[in-house]
């Protein structure tokens, strides 16, 4: 039923000559990507396999990236004991602002550049911030588009749900 579903959304995406359309839905396998961070070392998804993984797009413009970013960060922490890594991936081909806010911030969990914007590409990302959150066998499980207070909640029930499973 997926299945045909998907063949159906494709179909009307090359009809509406949307050939960049990304089928990026619940309960897919998370694609796959390696991205250069800041500390200097390329993070792959695939290696985190085994781990709850948040992934969080974000750019330094964007108001409600910056505001929730301490608060994940807290989440971070919080959690990394029981299998959760939160990446963060900054979708600007200029990675300068992105790198003095993660300073500015005290930011501690990985940062991810995709400054040809791939990664986020392949996950259909149109709203800033996109949170996606994919479990320990590596399907995409929760999408979230945007921040508003309060959303954390929200992502700590998701973090703990996928960490019980």
């Amino acid at each position: 039923m997926l299945s045909a579903l998907k063949k159906s959304i494709a179909l009307v995406c090359v009809a509406l000559g949307l050939l960049s359309c990304n089928l990026s839905v619940i309960a897919d396998e998370a694609p796959d990507f390696t991205l250069p961070s800041n500390s200097g070392e390329n993070l792959r998804l695939a290696e985190l396999r085994g781990s709850v993984v948040m992934l969080n797009f974000w750019a330094s413009w964007c108001g409600p990236c910056r505001q929730e970013m301490p608060l994940l960060d807290a989440m971070s922490q919080r959690y990394s004991a029981a299998g959760f890594v939160l990446l963060g991936i900054d979708v600007e081909e200029d990675n300068t602002d992105a790198k003095k806010i993660v300073k500015d911030l005290k930011i501690s969990y990985p940062i991810l550049f995709d400054t040809e914007n791939k990664v986020s590409k392949l996950y259909s990302v149109e709203t800033m911030p996109t949170t996606v959150m994919v479990d320990k066998k590596g399907k995409i499980r929760f999408i979230n588009h945007g921040y508003k207070a309060g959303d954390e909640n929200k992502y700590r029930d998701q973090i703990r749900e996928l960490i019980k499973e």
